[in-house]
């Protein structure tokens, strides 16, 4: 029978009554609740449509009384949610005996949940350099600020190797014309960045004596050792350093053209500067300082996920991860990850020593940390994300089952059941998602709960990503167990459109003899004797293109590690000038690639074979066949002997493609 709506035991200045819809189950008390939130509401209100809340705290609470006896729908009127803290979402938020949690926007509305704070009131500081200066929160500090939605660049000079001398707790400035560097005032705000063949580090200043740079520690011990690193990188001519975060710095890089915003934050005097471009008028620019680290956190425990919840239709925005500011910045890994722990067998000299690994660094292989994301989901079952929008956000928008440490719970991995589509992914400092974990629980879990298992990833747009961490994929993927990642668009993106798997092939079965004989890797880690977690990865029908723009390492779909049942299929690449395609790097196992369109003028497909020791089949079990490419270049060892064989592909250099091609090209992308 249809009823009206029944009342809430819940008490807030008076009784509370949600409303209800929908037909009751025989001896149902409850069939489903509707929460309705504005953030013109009242607290004290009864959530019905006509009479919102005006909390998601308030709602989460109702979401509580309720969910055990039916699916709930909470409402989000248009306009910005500010949070003064990161919402979480525990077991109990979500989805009870069976029934669903729904977090949705209103009709025609496009409600945003922002970590972040609008700052108004600028004065004028410094007319030739048109730089204004503001109020805001003392102690307040922030590594990103948006106008008018677009990222503003903290203020920066590009140095050369030769323009320093680097030493065990810094370097020495040996190029007079740098001399200015000294006279910084807040030497104490200033970080050297140092781009390599893959890897973004940020090292922050500790103190600057004449034109010595004393560097923060132990972020300089970290960035200088292992492999790429600041002091040592790959290749010497493909590296670049920057000083950056000076407000003496705005304007000295002469590059007005490409992003006329440039800002400074003195956190202990309270006070923002910000440079416009020339005819701004300061009054109708939106500025947008963020004051959180992450925005959500959705996390029960393995034994007691979070279930059955969704989110479709929001925008979620500003936040700033503040770790290369903390004395540990990022010593850069690879995508996302980064060393911050201490070890306590560095050689003192491994700056000089250690540039391309050692036994010593070998023993942190299993202790890199991964960046946390601004939305964490960690120990959950069936979650949806679907038709929203991550945009301007410091770090990685999406983090999904990635370990303990990124995770503002301390829970982490244990994802199953999550579904990411239709949803728009731009203007971000680092990926637009990153699944799974990188340490020992990860690919050799103690609890089999704690797998990733069954992701999927489609339709999404994703562009203008990794701006600020450049070593980012677009979209990554680690030790995931069942991923599925279709019908993407993905563009303008420093690094990797899409990578799979982790960890070189060190924690498959048997290990890497590379890695034992070259390093000794095995010193101080395992070397397993079963597969890792990682299998069934589908990678199909993306569209590709504007990737790789920073860094030649890496391809425009990456993949490292044996990935048993693994498919790059149907996908388009395209405009990503002479860098790879595909690239099957280190310890990859178990490909079918087929069917694919791609544009390069440089590899369309690599296999890192470990050079001389191809013939130890660290690499194998590889098969590209019925692709089309536009250059012949391919790289590493495909040979029938170590069982990787590239068959029956064709070439087309005009790019005349027949249409067999021509249809994966039209049916590759977002399926709007």
């Amino acid at each position: 029978m249809n009823v009206g709506a029944p009342r809430s035991p819940l008490h807030a200045a008076g009784r509370v009554v949600i409303a209800t819809a929908g037909l009751l189950a025989s001896g149902s008390a409850w069939a489903q609740a509707t929460i309705f939130v504005s953030p013109t509401g009242d607290d004290r209100a009864p959530a019905s449509a006509t009479r919102p809340v005006r909390s998601l705290e308030r709602a989460q609470a109702l979401v509580r009384a309720a969910n055990a006896r039916g699916d709930v729908t909470v409402i989000l009127a248009d306009g910005t949610y500010r949070l003064d803290r990161p919402l979480r979402f525990g077991a109990a938020d979500g989805g009870q005996a069976g029934h669903r949690v729904a977090w949705r926007a209103a009709a025609g509305a496009r409600p945003m949940l922002s970590g972040g704070m609008t700052v108004a009131g600028f004065r004028l500081h410094d007319a030739e350099r048109r730089i204004w200066v503001a109020d805001v929160p003392r102690g307040l500090d922030a590594r990103q600020l948006w106008v008018d939605d677009q990222l503003a660049e903290r203020p920066w000079i590009e140095i050369k190797a030769a323009d320093v001398a680097f030493a065990r707790n810094g370097f020495d400035i040996v190029n007079p014309a740098l001399g200015y560097v000294a006279a910084v005032k807040r030497p104490d705000r200033m970080e050297l960045e140092a781009t390599g063949f893959f890897t973004d580090r940020f090292s922050p200043v500790r103190s600057i004596a004449g034109l010595t740079v004393t560097m923060q520690q132990p972020a300089w011990d970290n960035n200088s050792w292992g492999f790429d690193t600041v002091t040592q990188p790959i290749f010497p001519a493909d590296s670049r350093l920057f000083l950056r975060n000076a407000l003496e710095f705005i304007g000295k890089a002469n590059d007005w053209h490409a992003n006329p915003y440039q800002w400074f934050l003195d956190p202990e005097a309270g006070k923002l500067y910000l440079r416009i471009a020339q005819d701004d008028d300061i009054r109708r620019l939106n500025v947008v300082l963020p004051r959180m680290e992450a925005l959500v956190s959705i996390a029960g425990t393995p034994a007691v996920p979070v279930e059955r919840l969704s989110f479709t239709g929001l925008r979620f925005s500003h936040s700033s991860w503040l770790g290369p500011s903390r004395p540990t910045g990022y010593a850069n890994q690879q995508s996302g990850a980064f060393l911050s722990e201490v070890s306590p067998i560095r050689p003192a000299a491994a700056w000089q020593t250690c540039g391309w690994g050692c036994v010593e660094f070998e023993s942190m292989r299993q202790r890199w940390s991964q960046m946390p994301a601004a939305i964490q989901v960690a120990a959950a079952r069936d979650i949806l994300f679907d038709r929203n929008v991550f945009t301007q956000i410091g770090q990685i928008a999406l983090g999904i089952g990635n370990d303990a440490n990124a995770n503002l719970s301390g829970v982490g991995l244990a994802t199953a059941g999550v579904r990411v589509t239709h949803n728009r992914f731009a203007v971000l400092s680092g990926s637009a998602i990153m699944a799974g974990g990188v340490r020992v629980e990860a690919h050799h879990p103690g609890n089999p709960a704690l797998i990733n298992r069954d992701l999927v990833i489609e339709d999404n747009d994703v562009v203008t990503v990794s701006q600020d961490y450049k070593d980012n994929a677009a979209i990554l993927t680690t030790y995931v167990s069942g991923t599925r990642i279709a019908h993407n668009d993905i563009s303008d993106a420093p690094y990797d459109g899409i990578a799979v798997g982790w960890g070189w092939g060190y924690n498959d079965v048997g290990g890497n003899p590379n890695y034992a004989e070259n390093q000794k890797g095995y010193v101080h880690n395992i070397r397993y004797a079963t597969p890792t977690t990682l299998r069934d990865t589908v990678v199909e029908y993306n569209r590709i293109h504007g990737v790789k723009t920073w860094f030649m390492d890496g391809g425009a779909i990456y993949n490292l590690s044996a990935n048993p049942g693994a498919v790059i299929r149907g996908n388009h690449i395209f405009d990503i000038d002479g860098k790879i395609a595909i690239y099957l790097d280190e310890g990859s196992k178990h490909f079918r690639v087929t069917g694919n369109v791609v544009e390069t003028r440089g590899k369309w497909l690599n296999i890192n074979t470990a050079g001389k020791m191809y013939k130890r089949r660290i690499s194998t079990d590889n098969l590209a066949t019925g692709n089309w490419h536009s250059s012949s270049g391919t790289g590493g060892r495909w040979l029938a002997e170590i069982d990787n064989v590239a068959r029956d592909n064709v070439l087309v250099p005009d790019r005349a493609w027949p249409a067999a091609a021509q249809a994966v090209i039209a049916g590759a992308g977002v399926r709007r």
